[in-house]
């Protein structure tokens, strides 16, 4: 028996050691392909004069879909700030999915809002829609504002979808402050690329201590509190060291829901957001793709690395852990309902590289790392613990998770440098040292009870209470 376990328990170690190094080695070959890219992009871009396609008549007309549902204490400014984005032919929607608070009253004493007759064009189906209101101010002719039962942001959404009269549809989360030249960024590649492009995504960042001044970013700061502030160094490795690289490649399977612009006809055919999963982006995306790849039609989604959009994260252990438990769920549903294309040469580098890698080091590696940790203990109780080779390779992941985090941000101080204080950048080398040890068992327990959760059938969104931006002092 005794000699079963000492087996059992270097077989774990090696495996555990396995599994470690090649996910060591994707986040190396990610963050090398990332630096490939953005050296590429911003070269290209460098002289790229965006009042050109401003002024273009051939800048493709976009419809800005925001759902909200008790947004009161940020709706107006984020609204505002949306109306003055740099950029012709556009309108905002906004769809009020059935808020329990003063959202619509809101909207319709700040925007002088009335009711009209409108019928959209429902090509995807929806929850009923209790009226659509315009502006009676000409100052405000680009907003549109839905009010409709609730039915959860994707099927908001597709509401938006419905009523927009536009050739793209940018989605967004309503808490979002979006850069005044976001639009024309986004469009870009819809313009210039040879392949169709399908999807165009940006970089997300955290708002939170960022003073907004009438629906504008006037002062960008590393965020206050602890939570908010490993999420910044969440967002560049996640963004900068990674979408970036497997959009260098054509194997990006997620748009974030923060922010995004999509081809309204091709997510119209492929049937719009999915609101039976709570990864309503990642799973639109997918669907696209898969879609266009069995239909033997070339696509395109692109990335764009320059700060585009702000948005307010969770700043409190229980709404975070209510986001990660989202967000496992999500991810996992997309991934089982589209199972059939996981190491299927049919959906080419989707099916072969992204989709195998999303598995195995974004699904499962929380689990992983829950349940060895569990073995461990187990061992640690029998007494077959080798404590020389748990704190090595403590001390080794540990090491490396410090220099991926302090890579990612001399990546942000290297490409766009949105932190210009000396003491913003001492702030999130502090962080990163804490968070292996006070953040990440946070959302490895979130995403193992997610899992849980999944498997026992729960469907909740969690609902995000908003904090409110910073205002600048008279």
């Amino acid at each position: 028996m005794n000699q079963y376990i000492s087996y059992t328990a270097v077989f774990f170690n090696h495996l555990v050691l396995v599994y470690a190094l090649c996910i060591s080695a994707s986040y190396v070959v990610l963050a090398t392909m990332s630096a490939i890219a953005m050296k590429q992009y911003k070269e290209r871009n460098s002289f790229v004069d965006y009042r050109t396609i401003l002024a273009s008549q051939f800048s493709p007309s976009v419809s800005l879909i925001a759902p909200a549902y008790n947004e009161s204490m940020t709706i107006v400014d984020n609204v505002r700030s949306l109306l003055a984005l740099h950029y012709n032919n556009y309108e905002v929607i906004i769809v009020n999915d059935g808020s329990k608070d003063n959202t619509l009253a809101l909207l319709i004493e700040a925007y002088e809002l009335e009711k009209i007759d409108l019928l959209p064009d429902n090509q995807v189906k929806t929850k009923p829609i209790r009226g659509i209101y315009k502006a009676k101010n000409p100052a405000y002719h680009k907003l549109v504002v839905v009010d409709k039962e609730n039915g959860g942001k994707a099927d908001a959404l597709n509401v938006g979808i419905n009523v927009s009269s536009n050739k793209l549809i940018a989605c967004i989360d309503v808490d979002c402050v979006l850069e005044s030249d976001s639009l024309l960024k986004l469009v870009k590649p819809f313009m210039e690329e040879k392949t169709p492009v399908i999807a165009t995504g940006g970089v997300i960042r955290i708002a939170n201590s960022c003073v907004v001044e009438d629906g504008r970013l006037v002062k960008v700061e590393v965020p206050d509190k602890f939570i908010p502030r490993v999420q910044v160094l969440e967002y560049f490795r996640a963004f900068l060291m990674g979408r970036m690289a497997w959009a260098h490649v054509n194997g990006l399977l997620l748009i974030s829901g923060a922010f995004g612009m999509f081809d309204k006809a091709t997510v119209i055919k492929a049937g719009g957001y999915n609101h039976n999963t709570v990864g309503e982006d990642m799973e639109l995306l997918v669907r696209m793709r898969r879609m266009l790849y069995e239909e033997k039609k070339p696509c395109k989604v692109a990335f764009i690395p320059d700060p585009l959009c702000w948005t307010e994260a969770p700043q409190t252990w229980d709404i975070l852990k209510k986001q990660r438990n989202r967000w496992t769920r999500g991810t996992a549903e997309t991934l089982l309902l589209h199972r059939k294309m996981i190491l299927n040469k049919r959906y080419g580098i989707l099916g072969l590289v992204s989709l195998p890698m999303w598995v195995l080091f974004e699904w499962l590696a929380p689990l992983i790392e829950f349940l060895g940790l569990l073995f461990f203990i187990i061992l640690a109780i029998l007494g077959y613990a080798n404590w020389l080779y748990f704190f090595s390779f403590l001390g080794l992941v540990y090491s490396f998770a410090i220099m991926v985090s302090v890579f990612a941000i001399l990546f942000e101080e290297r490409s766009y440098q949105q932190y210009k204080r000396p003491g913003h950048m001492l702030k999130l080398v502090l962080t990163a040292l804490l968070e292996p040890f006070l953040y990440h068992p946070v959302t490895v327990w979130a995403a193992v009870k997610g899992n849980y959760d999944l498997i026992t059938g729960k469907k909740s969104w969690g609902e995000m209470t908003r904090a409110g931006f910073a205002q600048k002092k008279s």
